[in-house]
């Protein structure tokens, strides 16, 4: 792609693969050289009670799982008991200083917020990591891991697994050879959010379980009361700790089209949506991407390109290449590709992608394979581990030699980018203007010192006597830039603090 571990693993691939010299490592845990791939890697996990147990899971038929941690040991606690041997933290912090030396990777698997410090640190020390997506909860975080992986030279994986199968290979390589001609406008979409969005600040204070430890689950983000409505898993409909339907799903969805049309950074972005407030991403929105012509790839130019994505049950137009009956992508969302020769259309994932209309496939001779595919790649994405052992594989191979993961942070970490791009686009859209964006220098170019924005708190929608009253109330005006600015880079809160950027 645009960067060189993604061209390094296109080009030499599976052929590359068969032919790297591996040696075993003479102090495991401490170096992130080469070891033979019938040794085993002593690896630790944090945030194991969602997908992080799937992804430990994927790994512990190969790997030694040899530390655990989560701040919630009730929700936890069925990892823990899987692992008896395994040491068990609340404090990733301690865990790194305890288990530094004797640990080779880690998996992260937390609140959005808490990604870049957890992954950053491990990279630091010179450990290879596996991190959920969304990579970051930041512009900023994004640019930082993968200068950081870079610099540390440790093998990196988001957890984006449908970037490990091959409808994502197979999809760049129709839109490559020029079977829809150029394309310049995409539709994304999902079904999510599946979890509470559009929510105010609870009110009510109750008291803490002896299980959560509230104050390191806050991490970084701006401290407040503890409440069950942020956690478990919840957290992804509040701004401080998640990214809304955007972040969960746009990483998955968006992969396929961000690695076929070779894209980096957009040069504007716009959002609108249902009401949206200081706490809660809202219920449903609409984030438009422009993204300048990039150099031709393979067979076809790459023009100026319009991405569209929708989320909350919003829909992108119907094609009318569809006949009646016909569903557009599937049950939990997908993407439709416009060229100025036809259209292609996927599932979720980039899942079974078609040409349109859907009959124009029985005489459609696919362009042959180009791209190498990962083992495990071609079969369930719900069950198989292809995604976790491709990051295994390049953990266990040199720096100097190793063919990256295909969604390593140089890779996943721009894309990354654009993805919460979306959610400043969200939050700043109450300045009613399209955002134009320096992607080098992180910063939006259009935004006056000047300017000011208010952001919603209460709804205060009432019925009195039958008789609608409206009464929102707002923030006081605040600096747009100096809120753009937060934005995109974080203030942590006293104690938490990023490495230095490269």
């Amino acid at each position: 792609m645009s960067n060189i571990s993604r061209r390094k693993f296109l080009k030499t691939g599976a052929a590359a693969l068969a032919g790297i010299t591996i040696a075993p490592s003479t102090i495991l845990g401490m170096s992130h050289g080469h070891i033979s791939p019938t040794d085993k890697l002593n690896l630790a996990a944090v945030g194991i009670g969602g997908m992080g147990h799937a992804n430990i899971n994927h790994v512990k038929g190969t790997e030694n799982i040899v530390a655990l941690c989560d701040v919630d040991w009730k929700y936890a606690k069925g990892v823990f008991d899987e692992f008896p041997k395994a040491k068990k933290y609340w404090d990733y912090r301690k865990m790194y200083d305890e288990m530094g030396k004797s640990i080779d990777g880690v998996i992260i698997a937390t609140a959005d917020h808490t990604h870049a410090i957890i992954t950053a640190d491990a990279m630091t020390m010179g450990k290879h990591v596996y991190c959920q997506k969304p990579l970051t909860h930041s512009v900023y975080e994004s640019r930082l891991l993968a200068k950081l992986a870079k610099k540390y030279k440790v093998a990196t994986q988001m957890g984006n697994q449908g970037n490990s199968f091959d409808w994502c290979r197979q999809i760049a390589e129709w839109i490559q050879s020029g079977v829809i001609g150029e394309v310049y406008e995409v539709h994304c979409w999902t079904d999510r959010p599946i979890w509470p969005q559009g929510l105010m600040r609870p009110s009510d204070n109750p008291k803490c379980p002896k299980t959560l430890d509230w104050d390191l689950f806050i991490g970084p983000a701006q401290k407040r009361p503890y409440n069950p409505v942020y956690t478990p898993w919840n957290w992804r409909g509040w701004w401080d700790f998640g990214t809304g339907a955007l972040g969960d799903m746009a990483c998955h969805i968006m992969d396929p089209l961000y690695w076929a049309l070779d894209l980096k950074y957009p040069i504007s972005v716009i959002g609108s949506s249902t009401l949206s407030n200081l706490y809660s991403p809202p219920h449903a929105q609409i984030v438009t991407y422009t993204f300048p012509a990039r150099p031709p790839k393979g067979n076809t130019k790459m023009p100026e390109v319009k991405v569209y994505w929708y989320d909350g049950g919003l829909m992108p137009p119907r094609p009318e290449e569809l006949k009646d009956g016909q569903m557009m992508g599937d049950e939990n969302g997908g993407i439709i590709f416009i060229g100025t020769k036809g259209k292609i259309m996927t599932g979720c994932y980039g899942m079974n992608p078609t040409l349109l209309p859907v009959s124009d496939m029985e005489h459609f001779n696919q362009p042959k394979p180009s791209i190498p595919r990962v083992k495990g790649g071609n079969g369930n994405i719900w069950s198989t581990n292809a995604h976790e052992q491709d990051w295994i594989r390049a953990c266990k191979e040199s720096p100097e030699n190793r063919v990256e993961s295909s969604s390593n942070f140089q890779f996943s970490g721009p894309f990354n980018e654009m993805v919460v791009m979306g959610v400043l686009a969200i939050r700043l859209q109450a300045l009613n203007k399209t955002l134009e964006w320096d992607g080098e220098n992180m910063r939006f170019t259009n935004i006056g010192e000047n300017e000011t924005i208010k952001t919603c708190i209460k709804d205060g929608f009432t019925i009195h006597n039958g008789h609608p009253t409206f009464n929102k109330t707002w923030t006081d005006p605040v600096n747009a830039q100096q809120f753009a600015n937060e934005l995109i880079k974080h203030n942590y809160r006293e104690g938490w603090k990023l490495p230095a950027m490269p």
